[in-house]
């Protein structure tokens, strides 16, 4: 069983916290396996392999354009987070599952294609890139941590996926998103022609979490 939090716009920060409290509670035994399902305010966030010459504006000019930029612990290079995007924090407990990190990378992104097959598009993986791929374009961004645990054996996840759905796309043109200068993004909205609710994709996400993951039961809560 895992626990599935919808917790709407959240500040990046603010997510941050919960997710790192939530890993402490999940080592602990207090807490079973969780999935955070969120939207942040616009963000630029730089991990641990971000090269600075991919921020393309100045600090006082993402200040400006209302984007906060945040340094974080997770892997990867520098990406954009904004309103219309599914933001999905998965806080596994991935001794559970043989404690292959490589696997958990793949489980993501099939978690992600099965959901994207329920509204008929084809999207797949890139060889020698993470991430969930439409042809040449990126329409979700795969970047995690593997916490070492103190009490359990094994890994504890956090940080995970940004599957862009009605995004505005503008904005990333403010950076080089993962570093990648030769491939574009995209979005839902853009792929199939039309608006596609939160709330129907939200729910494609949990049904493939189910699916790749095979855990028999989910308790969806509020925040």
């Amino acid at each position: 069983m895992f626990v599935v939090k919808p917790l709407g716009m959240l500040s990046y920060q603010e997510a941050w916290e919960l997710q790192k409290k939530l890993v402490q509670q999940i080592d602990q035994e207090n807490k079973p396996n969780h999935l955070l399902l969120l939207e942040h305010p616009h963000t630029i966030t730089m991990g641990r392999g971000t090269h600075s010459e991919n921020l393309l504006l100045s600090p006082k000019e993402y200040k400006q354009q209302g984007i906060e930029v945040v340094e974080i612990d997770r892997g990867g290079d520098v990406t954009y987070h904004g309103p219309g995007q599914l933001v999905g924090y998965p806080l596994f407990h991935l001794g559970e599952r043989g404690n292959d990190a490589h696997q958990y990378l793949r489980d993501l992104e099939e978690v992600i294609i099965r959901a994207l097959a329920q509204f008929a598009i084809r999207a797949g993986r890139k060889e020698g890139y993470t991430g969930v791929w439409v042809g040449e374009q990126k329409v979700a961004a795969i970047g995690v941590k593997f916490n070492r645990g103190r009490k359990r054996r094994g890994y504890i996840t956090s940080h995970g996926f940004a599957l862009n759905v009605h995004t505005d796309l503008r904005y990333f043109q403010t950076i080089i998103p993962c570093g990648i200068t030769q491939y574009g993004v995209s979005s839902l909205r853009e792929l199939v022609g039309e608006e596609i609710s939160m709330e129907q994709v939200i729910s494609a996400i949990i049904h493939g979490f189910e699916q790749v993951f095979n855990w028999q039961s989910i308790s969806v809560t509020s925040q």
